[in-house]
């Protein structure tokens, strides 16, 4: 027994004289100890794991050359030849961060972006149907992000002190032309397009990407649904509309197709609520759209949408040069919309995105000047004879886009394609008497774009880009730069900075033009800081805008034309977001404030003043409270804005305009509730999702005022008002096929 012990010891010694230690420290690049990193010999079973101040060690048997490998997820892997025959081996090491899309910082200066694929999430298409003042409506819902301005009397989105016409719409990655129903004097039309149509929505209020343009001020980018979960019909009904439709989805889940119709009657609810118009025809709208996806390969899709829509209706209202006349308005729209896209993996880090769309609109107007007896008068003066006429305005529109895009390193890329846009508007005027005063305007714009995506670090992104277009209206060609660089700080928290130069078209209202014309500019200057945690986030940033170049305009037979480029403005401000899912129990709510100082010299403005659509305070307020008990989601959203200016500005001779009165609306108030009752929840047999859904807008009835008209003359002055000073809805919605309890209460709906 004494001669196995001995000759154990003996082993034993012998074997611990044989082993080598492996020692060291392991810093990431800034010398900051690397806790729980984990370090071994290739091939082996020998290693360690860095402790609280990044030391390790570990002994082992191995003899000669071997490879130490240091392994992490957060950084780049590491490999190192030493000798074992030399005694022990003490290291000092130093990992380089591995960049990836899950840590590294996001370029988000001036966008906000809503996707199931993205982090960060700001709007979805539930929080577009639940915010009580979108009434469902897309833009309505973004009107409660910073950065927006409370126009109700005109559609569309006024962003940083521009017109609504520097805001761009595009759906899978293709321009958007009358994304809105079309224009009725003095109130705003809704956007065409359900928000459930798409997964994606990203807002930008200024210094976008390269490979978009024609926009001044901000772009929606909306990008569509792939494939439903399952195959699925759903009916709506409500005193406004009734619609139906279903989509369905292939055994192997490899494509899809999907029809809805809708059919809209505001008869019972101008019956209900008193209009501030005497509809002689309500509104009538037919909708139907149609869709199919099919999936190309394992990582490719091609998607087809398409939407058909009429509207006819007619309506008086007060002539403002005589106010005891009425004006009487009649329109009848047809548009289409297609849009087809297809994405798709290559190969070797290469990707490419291809859309092309199309659009047709027709718009037949009829204007009469009418006595109290409905009666239209034919007068000799110039004045009142102007406003009996008939317009016929047909558009055509092609946009297309390819786009390459080329992983560099780590998740850096660059892209680069090219797209072309064509708009073919032809317009009949038939004033009174017969005489017919045709235009035609036709535009090519080709354009040229690349810009790259430099992750140097997880907490380092550079993105620089470059577009480039040509107009054949204006025979010129433009260059805009643009650039953003983002800095992650060790709080998660980040700061952005972007400059950008964007050009745009005249817009075709004032054009032919009298002499030549180029481009219209706006240069952006943006700093942003934000911090997005789990269901909280918070972010503000600061702009600058200066335009250049604007359109101005004089009257010629009557119409405003644009003369030259002498315009000129600028639009500066502070916006501050902040939204927040866990601070209350079962309560979603966010803030918006804007703040904007802005002024402008265009169109008919005899100097530079504050335009008529920007006010210079703006702020919301949207809640959202589930109740599971009761199945229901309550919603509610304040809107408050100051007044906006106002001017009558007139002819002062020789193409000259002077400002003749002038003032500020009352401020803007409107608080909206709605209700979304959902029976199911908690039924687990039941294989149909519905909602029932109310709401009110403007509950308090507060008297807002958009603007003023006047007169010819500036003798008569009359308010521009909402169209009805509350708005009501009721609806029940149905899912057959697929059970979406879930999902809502998920989603807080």
């Amino acid at each position: 027994m004494r001669l196995v012990l001995f000759y154990f010891l003996v082993f034993s010694c012998f074997t611990v004289s044989a082993q080598v230690r492996v020692g060291g420290t392991i810093n990431n690049h800034k010398s900051k100890p690397l806790i729980g990193i984990s370090i071994s010999l290739k091939d082996t079973y020998d290693g360690a794991t860095t402790d609280s101040l990044g030391n390790f060690s570990f002994t082992t048997n191995e003899k000669g050359n071997q490879t130490l490998v240091v392994t992490s997820t957060e950084y780049k892997p590491y490999e190192k030849e030493i000798n074992l025959d030399s005694g022990n081996v003490n290291l000092n090491i130093t990992l380089k961060e591995q960049i990836t899309s899950l840590k590294a910082v996001v370029i988000s200066v001036g966008a906000f972006e809503a996707s199931d694929q993205k982090k960060g999430t700001v709007l979805n298409p539930v929080d577009i149907v639940t915010t009580a003042s979108a009434n469902g409506d897309i833009t309505s819902a973004i009107k409660t992000l910073p950065g927006t301005q409370q126009v109700g009397e005109s559609e569309g989105l006024f962003v940083r002190g521009g017109t609504a016409d520097e805001t761009k719409y595009y759906i899978d990655g293709t321009l958007v032309n009358n994304f809105y129903y079309s224009s009725e004097p003095g109130m705003a039309t809704r956007g065409r397009f359900n928000p459930f149509l798409f997964k994606g929505t990203i807002f930008s209020s200024g210094g976008y990407s390269a490979l978009y343009g024609q926009a001044l001020s901000s772009v929606l980018l909306l990008e569509s649904i792939d494939f439903p979960d399952k195959t699925s019909a759903s009916f709506g009904v409500s005193y406004l509309s009734a619609n139906a439709g279903i989509q369905a989805l292939s055994k192997n889940k490899k494509s899809s197709w999907g029809i809805t119709y809708d059919y809209t009657n505001l008869a019972l609810v101008y019956n209900l609520i008193k209009q501030k118009y005497d509809y002689f025809r309500v509104p009538v709208i037919h909708n139907a759209d149609a869709n199919f996806r099919i999936k190309t390969s394992a990582t490719g899709i091609l998607k087809y949408y398409g939407i058909f829509s009429t509207t006819n209706v007619a309506f008086r209202y007060q002539d403002i040069d005589s106010l005891q006349l009425k004006n009487a308005f009649h329109l009848n729209n047809f548009n289409t919309y297609h849009n087809i896209s297809w994405r798709e993996k290559l190969g070797k880090g290469w990707r490419l995105q291809a859309g092309a769309s199309y659009s047709n609109n027709i718009d037949k107007i009829n204007s009469e000047l009418q006595n109290d007896q409905n009666v239209k008068l034919e007068l000799g003066d110039p004045l009142y004879a102007s406003k009996n006429f008939n317009l016929e305005r047909k558009g055509n529109y092609v946009n297309g886009k390819v786009v390459l895009e080329k992983k560099l390193f780590s998740i850096s890329t660059v892209r680069f394609g090219n797209e072309y846009n064509m708009s073919d508007e032809k317009t009949e005027f038939i004033q009174s008497g017969g005489s017919h005063i045709p235009f035609h305007l036709k535009e090519n714009i080709e354009a040229l774009f690349a810009e790259t995506d430099l992750y140097i670090t997880n907490d380092l992104a550079l993105k620089v880009g470059v577009r480039s277009e040509h107009s054949s209206l204006l025979h010129k060609w433009n260059f805009a730069p643009r650039v953003s660089f983002a800095y992650k700080f060790a709080d998660k928290s980040q700061a952005s900075i972007a400059y950008g130069q964007f050009y745009q078209d005249p817009n075709s209202l004032y054009l032919p033009a009298l002499n030549a014309l180029h481009f219209v500019k706006a240069t952006h200057y943006i700093a942003q800081y934000q911090k997005i945690t789990n269901n909280r986030t918070f972010r503000t940033e600061l702009f600058y805008k200066k335009y250049d170049d604007l359109i101005k305009t004089q009257n010629n037979f009557g119409r405003p034309v644009a003369i030259n480029n002498d315009g000129f403005g600028d639009a500066k401000g502070v916006e501050v977001f902040w939204r927040d899912k866990k601070t209350f129990k079962n309560l979603d709510y966010w803030v918006s404030y804007s703040y904007l100082d802005t002024k402008r010299d265009f169109l008919n403005y005899p100097f530079s003043i504050q335009p008529p659509f920007a006010s210079k305070h703006t702020a919301s307020l949207v809640l959202k409270k589930f109740i599971l008990p009761l199945k229901t989601q309550f919603n509610a959203s304040y809107t408050y804005a100051t007044g906006r200016p106002y001017y009558n500005i007139m002819s002062a001779g020789n193409n000259d305009f002077k400002i003749v009165d002038q003032g500020r609306t009352r401020d803007y108030n409107s608080l909206s509730l709605s209700m979304n009752y959902l029976p199911n929840i908690g039924n687990t047999k039941a294989k149909a999702f519905g909602v029932l859904v109310l709401s009110v807008t403007n509950v308090l009835g507060f008297n807002n005022i958009y603007s003023y008209n006047y007169s010819a003359n500036g003798q008569n002055k009359v308010a521009v008002l909402p169209a009805a000073r509350r708005f009501y809805f009721i609806g029940y919605f149905i899912s057959l096929g697929i059970d979406r309890s879930e999902d809502a209460i998920n989603n807080h709906l």
